[in-house]
């Protein structure tokens, strides 16, 4: 009872801006409700549509069901794709097996997809940065014939590589990244491989890539930063990372019950952001939590302004209202 009448403690609240979804998850999302629509309960969904158990569970509330593989749907099912992208062996396999299919695929990942069948089809064999066992490179390594991709993850994996024809390679990296690690792997690539090809663009993402500028340019000033988003979301990982490195504690959360109110003794400055398949209505929830405990002082920090949307699939484009 002592606790609930003390007066709250003030803290600083920088709140990082871009945050949270970008136009690939809003995309993906809006592919799984539109063809609840249109199609009616059950439609199925390959792997997680994207990295965040909220999206995921408020989805099978609605009557998605997700699968890990093909084989668990039943003849005349619709599937979705998630937006980290799939090998082409599993359209195919799902056109064989007389599956409708939508394919959520990030159009940014789709972009990587195309520059690595160009590679591919050029004769170069294609050093990709990237998490081994991430779904955007398993579906990246599958646009490709087997052997024609090795993975890198780290400049120490760079010096070890030992490509049959050094002289005709190209690089392509996975969207969700940190920016600082992957310029040190590209940097260490092209200095051990000076013909090596790049692609025309930066492969990580605009969303990634802001997401992590906003961190940066709050991180130094804040005591401890909170990153909403899943363990097994790569751009979420990246943002804890990137505030560690800028000189602050930094911890991932999901969800408000995921906070240790312990972590909080001596922090007088906060910073929150989300990760790009975090919904804001988790950083609302994060934020009403906190303030039972502190009287916050709410600031926001815009780094960028983010205006992109990406088509619809063309069978759901006349879908929304």
């Amino acid at each position: 009872m002592t606790e609930q009448i003390q007066a709250k403690r003030p803290m600083k609240l920088l709140l990082a801006a871009p945050r949270g979804f970008c136009a690939g998850v809003d995309r993906a999302i809006k592919i799984v409700e539109l063809a609840l629509e249109q199609h009616g309960a059950p439609v199925y969904v390959r792997h997680e549509i994207v990295h965040n158990k909220f999206v995921v569970d408020s989805l099978k509330a609605q009557g998605a069901v997700f699968v890990d593989e093909l084989d668990q749907i039943p003849d005349g099912g619709h599937v979705v794709f998630s937006a980290h992208g799939v090998p082409k062996s599993v359209p195919a396999n799902a056109e064989e097996r007389g599956l409708a299919y939508l394919d959520a695929t990030c159009p940014l990942v789709s972009k990587v997809h195309r520059q690595a069948e160009r590679q591919a089809e050029a004769g170069r064999h294609i050093i990709f940065i990237g998490h081994a066992g991430h779904p955007e490179v398993i579906g990246t390594f599958g646009q490709v014939p087997a052997g024609s991709m090795t993975l890198v993850e780290t400049v120490d994996d760079v010096a070890t590589l030992e490509p049959e024809n050094a002289g005709n390679l190209a690089f392509l990296t996975q969207t969700t990244l940190s920016v600082d690690d992957t310029a040190e792997i590209v940097e260490a690539l092209q200095h051990r491989f000076p013909n090596i090809v790049g692609p025309k663009g930066e492969d990580i993402c605009y969303a990634t890539s802001n997401r992590q500028n906003a961190v940066k340019a709050i991180a130094s000033e804040c005591d401890l930063v909170l990153v909403i988003g899943a363990p097994n979301s790569s751009n979420s990982v990246r943002l804890v990372e990137v505030a560690t490195r800028a000189g602050a504690k930094a911890h991932l959360v999901q969800r408000a019950d995921g906070i240790s109110m312990s972590w909080f003794n001596g922090v007088n400055t906060l910073g929150l952001t989300a990760g790009a398949s975090a919904p804001e209505l988790l950083v609302r929830e994060i934020i009403d939590a906190l303030s039972n405990h502190f009287c916050l002082d709410e600031q926001q920090v815009t780094t960028a302004e983010e205006s992109i949307i990406f088509k619809l699939p063309r069978e759901l484009a006349g879908s929304e209202g």
